[in-house]
């Protein structure tokens, strides 16, 4: 199943206290599980106004529902085509 990697603007995000995040967590969670086994969340990575969430799912389109769901933004969507890591390069 393909692998994307979603953009979102969340203008300070960045200060989100733990509890914050474990909320926003907690809604992303009842999202995945209520439009079922085709999509999975990894992970996500918080900067400071902006969170990349890597995903697994059949297409952008159930990830767009997933956002609006969830009340998220959903900025850009990428397909991950490939994976490199430090060990590619020797």
């Amino acid at each position: 199943m393909p692998k994307y990697v979603i953009e979102r603007e969340m203008p300070g995000i960045g200060q989100a206290t733990p509890e914050q995040l474990r909320e926003a967590s907690a809604v992303s969670n009842k999202v995945v599980r209520e439009l079922g086994p085709d999509i999975r969340w990894l992970q996500s990575f918080v900067a400071d106004d902006k969170v990349y969430c890597v995903f697994v799912a059949p297409d952008e389109d159930i990830l767009l529902e997933h956002a609006r769901c969830a009340g998220l933004p959903a900025d850009r969507l990428s397909r991950v085509v490939g994976v490199i890591d430090p060990s590619a390069g020797e």
